[in-house]
């Protein structure tokens, strides 16, 4: 529509042009054309506002589900990949990829249609007025065109540079700022300065540089516009001078002149926010691209455990090519038995664990679970079978009772406070002025170490699961609590399969069985009584820590 009203623009100026003294005729004439030029742009404007509530209502929802799908392909991926990767950066980038399809939808909708709508139009306009006026156009169209292309396709290699930077200075400044108490127990504040000043001084380089680049295309191109300008106004002048063109006609080339150029400008400033945009959404986009090293198999089956019985056959595991962890690893543990890994660090005890919650997939052999193997039916299944109770536990930014329900989601309040109790931290949480409707901080730092391992023991307790899993659970508690803490534990243990990897001796002597190992292999087992009987590496751990580490 808008590339019509010139038309009537030019009629009007035409008529003006023509006549000598305001006819009555004449009058009805103008007046005629003043209403189709306000119809025109009436509806111009009816259009637009169809077209801007379509996209406020559309927008949105897009934008949700693309952050509700990434961040559901992002939780699927392995354990190993979260390990590689900054949580900060993390986040950015899904942030940045929720921008970037905002950026681009707003400029495929506003920008790239109406040019490819109204762009052709003008064109064959200019054409028709004159063949000359289309040529002078078509011609400065297309080497503008080129040239923009060229130069943003040979900045986007900055673009991605630039991305890529910017994700990184936002994963060192979320690392620091979450170890803050580390930063300032070790008065590391002038260190982690350093360092943030380092990487923002990457940063602003790269910064400086594309926009220095960007700068520049706009100087050239206002240029180029000047030129086009000139040239189509002498053009014009040199047809009118002929009798080609008339003053209605100046109006229209004017009107059409205007129009492109602000048409084209914006096309040459949004192509290379495109890139841009794409440069900042390609570490989203190949995460997304990126298969999941650990995936449900087609047609795998929901885990059910009757016994519990866990058995590691062959099992080999590498986390690169360099680094072998376990090699040939055989181990059974019967249904209901209590089981203790002990060992230097280094030793496998924890992969072993992370093994069985299928963190990662075993380079060789299986592990199985009553007899089927955990690769054969869906994670989600098998981890609903497994308590974990971490060394060091890390809570989320929410209530204490939507952490310890983070056991079992859909536990009643009063099923939460029986584990609670159960964990010896009811005590605790309701002393406090909202009880359990305390938001806990950032990964729990509102709580002491003891605290928070209560917290996560009464998420246990409440998951209830046959298999349970204990990384030096009471490491963090005082003697009192820690007695208190063992008969919990010995109540929760009952029926129950249970591994625990200790590394306080005094806590596992009264386990079924105890697994020395040593480089990844089982150097010993026995009970308590059998291994100091033995001697060896469990001998010598005894002797250490029952004659303290300060004499």
């Amino acid at each position: 529509m808008e590339t019509i009203v010139p038309l009537y623009y030019k009629q009007f100026f035409d008529l003006l042009a023509s006549v000598s003294a305001p006819t009555s005729d004449v009058m009805q004439r103008l007046f005629f054309l003043i209403v189709i030029i306000t119809g025109l742009y009436v509806i111009v404007w009816l259009f637009r506002r169809i077209n801007q509530f379509t996209n406020i209502y559309v927008q949105p929802h897009v934008k949700a589900d693309l952050m509700r799908t990434s961040f559901e392909y992002l939780e699927c991926h392995s354990y190993k990949f979260f390990s590689n990767n900054f949580a900060g950066s993390l986040v950015r980038r899904i942030n940045r990829l929720d921008r970037s399809f905002e950026t681009l939808a707003d400029q495929i909708h506003y920008v790239y249609l109406p040019f490819i709508v109204t762009f052709p139009i003008i064109i064959v306009i200019l054409f028709l007025r004159h063949w000359l006026l289309g040529v002078v156009f078509t011609v400065w169209f297309f080497v503008f065109l080129v040239t923009q292309y060229a130069i943003t396709v040979w900045k986007q290699k900055y673009n991605i540079m630039l991305a890529a930077k910017d994700s990184e200075t936002t994963g060192v400044l979320s690392d620091s700022i979450s170890n803050i108490t580390t930063v300032k127990s070790f008065a590391g504040e002038a260190k982690e300065y350093s360092m943030v000043h380092t990487i923002t001084e990457e940063l602003r380089c790269l910064r400086f540089k594309t926009w220095t680049i960007d700068e520049w295309i706009n100087t050239v191109q206002g240029a180029l516009f000047i030129v086009v300008e000139i040239g189509l106004l002498y053009t014009a002048v040199f047809l009118w001078q002929r009798g080609i063109v008339t003053i209605g006609d100046f109006a229209l080339i004017q009107a059409y002149i205007i129009r492109a150029f602000e048409r084209v400008w914006y096309l040459g400033q949004t192509v290379r926010k495109s890139y841009e945009a794409l440069a900042e959404a390609h570490e989203m986009v190949e995460i997304l691209d990126t298969p999941h090293e650990v995936r449900d198999r087609p047609r795998a089956k929901k885990l059910t455990v009757s016994k519990g019985e866990i058995e590691f056959q062959s099992v080999s595991f590498n986390f690169n090519e360099t680094r072998s962890i376990l090699k040939g690893f055989d181990l059974h543990i019967k249904g209901g038995e209590k089981v203790a890994l002990v060992g230097p660090s280094g030793a496998g005890k924890t992969t072993i664990t992370k093994l069985l919650f299928r963190f990662y997939d075993v380079t060789a052999g299986v592990i199985s679970i009553d007899g089927t193997h955990i690769a054969m039916v869906t994670q989600e299944s098998l981890r609903h079978m497994i308590s974990l109770v971490p060394q060091e536990p890390i809570l989320f930014h929410r209530t204490l009772m939507e952490n310890i329900r983070y056991g079992r989601f859909d536990a009643s309040d009063k099923e939460v406070e029986d584990a609670a109790k159960k964990a010896h931290c009811h005590e605790f949480i309701s002393q406090l002025p909202e009880g359990y409707n305390t938001y806990v901080g950032e990964r729990g730092i509102k709580l002491s170490g003891g605290e928070r391992q209560r917290v996560a023991i009464a998420r246990a307790i409440l998951k209830n699961a046959p298999i349970l899993v204990l990384d030096e659970a009471t490491s963090s508690l005082d003697s009192e609590s820690e007695m208190l803490i063992q008969d919990a534990l010995s109540v929760l243990m009952e029926g129950k399969t249970v591994i625990v990897i200790a590394h306080r001796l005094s806590t596992i002597m009264k386990m079924d069985r105890i697994i020395v190992m040593e480089g990844g292999a089982i150097t010993a087992q026995g009970t308590h009584t059998e291994l100091l009987e033995k001697g060896g590496v469990y001998k010598k751990l005894w002797e250490i820590q029952a004659g303290g580490f300060i004499r």
